[in-house]
């Protein structure tokens, strides 16, 4: 008889954790999620602003928001955490979240931010570069971040849709920049 086994922690958990926010989210009709998963300009006195410039990560709208953020993340993050370790998908996801956060609150003063989906873009420009050797640029992530991020910066201008390219964007450069640090320190 085979055993399930919890085979990918820091993925699992964000998973688990990400649900468990919708879940009490939709039974405070929303409190939860605005209140700590938001990421918006507020004043730098308030310490729940600079705690959701990482939480944001963990929030999503709806459940189809997060199955569609879950799907591509559980699907690429085992791999990614056996390659590079859970220590490093730790850092990618705080690094994404960072970033994206203050780009948010910097650009778009008057719009909130949530959702994973900057981490599953970072994943997935990552996932294209693992495996490449040092000195190459891989065929793959060219074709990735031509077609994934040419279509959010297509997006960006010309669809109004209430999602932020930005996210999806930056997330993608610093998986890419993510990727290409690591093979390098791996010399």
């Amino acid at each position: 008889m085979k055993k399930i086994t919890f085979n990918s922690p820091v993925i699992l958990s964000f998973a688990g954790i990400s649900g468990l926010v919708l879940l009490i989210s939709f039974l405070t009709n929303g409190w939860f999620r605005d209140t700590f998963f938001v990421c918006y300009r507020d004043s730098l006195t308030n310490p729940l602003f600079y705690l959701r410039l990482f939480t944001h990560v963990l929030g999503h709208q709806n459940l189809a928001h997060y199955t569609g953020n879950m799907t591509m993340f559980l699907l690429i993050g085992p791999m990614l955490e056996e390659k590079y370790g859970s220590k490093n998908l730790i850092e990618i996801i705080l690094l994404v979240a960072f970033v994206t956060g203050v780009a948010q609150v910097i650009l778009f003063p008057n719009a909130g931010l949530l959702g994973a989906s900057g981490i599953v873009f970072a994943f997935m420009i990552l996932a294209s570069v693992t495996g490449s050797k040092s000195g190459e640029i891989p065929l793959t992530m060219i074709i990735v971040m031509v077609i994934y991020l040419g279509q959010e910066l297509y997006n960006g201008i010309v669809v109004n849709d209430n999602i932020s390219q930005l996210t999806h964007i930056l997330g993608g450069l610093t998986g890419a920049l993510f990727g290409m640090t690591m093979r390098q320190s791996k010399k």
